[in-house]
C-alpha cells in the first residue's frame, strides 16, 4: 500500500486517507503540518548586544558609560587613554586585563614618586636663607598683604643645582628652595649653580624677574638678564618676587645636624 511522506498507510494513490498529503515518489518529503512554522512562527533573530562599542579598544560597555571600562577611553570628549608617564620610574603601565585581574586594588592614597635631582652633590654643606624683605615689597607695588617678617627660613643646598620657584604638582615641579607663599614667584623662576666656591644665578625667564644687590646701599633695579648667569658676590644678596630675599651662605658647624 502507498504510504505518505508523514508514515500514514493508505488505501488512496494520490491523497492520504489520513492526513491528506499528496502521495509522490519525487521530490523531498514536505515537513508535517504540526512541524512547520508560519510567517509569524519564524524564530527572531538574535538580538544584537547592548551598548557603546569603544573606538580606542573596540570593548563593549553600558549605554550610559562615561568611560571605558576597559581602556579609560572618554566617551563625553572623545579623548583616548593619557599613555602612562615617563616619570613612573621606569614601571611599566598594566594592560586593562592586568588592571582588571589585579589583586591588590589601588589605594586612594597612593604615594607618588618624588624626583631627585641629578647635578652631583655639594661637597661643603651651604644653605639659604629666604627672608621677607619690607624694604623690597615696599618697592614692588604689591597688593598682596605681606606675611610677618621674622626670622629667615634657612633651606639646605645639597647639589651643585638648586631650582628656585613655586612647587606645581599639575606640572612635576618640584623646587629646591619653595617660595610658594609669594605670588610674585614663578613656578621655575630662577637656577642656582656653584663650582663649590662661588655661586651664580640664572633667571628662567620669569614674570617679575631676579635682582642681585649688596646687602648696603639702594635696592636693585636692573633685573639679571634671562638666560645669563649672574655670579653672587659675598656680600651681595638676590631678590625676586614680592618680598624675597635670598642669601647664600655656607652652613655654620653643627647647623645641619
Amino acid at each position: 500500500m502507498p504510504t505518505c511522506p508523514s508514515g500514514h498507510t493508505s488505501t488512496s494513490a494520490d491523497y492520504c486517507d489520513v492526513c491528506g498529503l499528496p502521495i509522490s515518489d519525487s521530490g523531498p518529503a514536505p515537513t508535517p503540518a504540526g512541524d512547520a512554522p508560519g510567517p509569524s512562527e519564524v524564530p527572531p533573530a538574535a538580538p544584537a548586544p547592548s551598548g557603546s562599542t569603544c573606538p580606542n579598544c573596540s570593548a563593549v560597555n553600558p549605554d550610559n558609560a562615561l568611560f571605558c571600562e576597559a581602556c579609560g577611553y572618554d566617551f563625553t570628549t572623545g579623548q583616548a587613554p593619557r599613555a602612562a608617564s615617563s616619570l613612573d620610574l621606569g614601571t611599566p603601565a598594566s594592560t586593562p586585563a592586568e588592571a582588571s585581574t589585579s589583586l591588590d586594588p589601588p589605594t586612594a592614597q597612593t604615594p607618588t614618586a618624588t624626583l631627585t635631582s641629578v647635578a652631583p652633590p655639594l661637597a661643603d654643606p651651604w644653605v639659604a636663607e629666604v627672608w621677607i624683605d619690607p624694604d623690597w615689597y615696599a618697592d614692588q607695588d604689591s597688593t598682596d598683604p605681606l606675611p610677618s617678617a621674622g626670622l629667615p627660613v634657612v633651606v639646605p643646598l645639597k647639589t651643585t643645582s638648586v631650582l628656585v620657584g613655586r612647587a606645581s604638582k599639575s606640572r612635576n615641579i618640584h623646587p629646591d628652595i619653595d617660595l610658594s607663599t609669594d605670588s610674585g614667584i614663578s613656578r621655575r623662576h630662577c637656577q642656582l649653580t656653584t663650582d663649590g666656591t662661588r655661586w651664580w644665578v640664572e633667571d628662567l625667564g620669569s614674570s617679575n624677574g631676579t635682582y642681585v644687590g649688596s646687602s648696603v646701599g639702594p635696592l636693585p633695579s636692573q633685573p639679571v638678564t634671562p638666560g645669563e648667569k649672574r655670579e653672587i658676590g659675598a656680600d651681595e644678596r638676590v631678590y625676586l618676587g614680592a618680598w624675597s630675599r635670598l642669601v647664600i651662605r655656607k652652613a655654620s658647624p653643627g647647623e645641619l645636624t
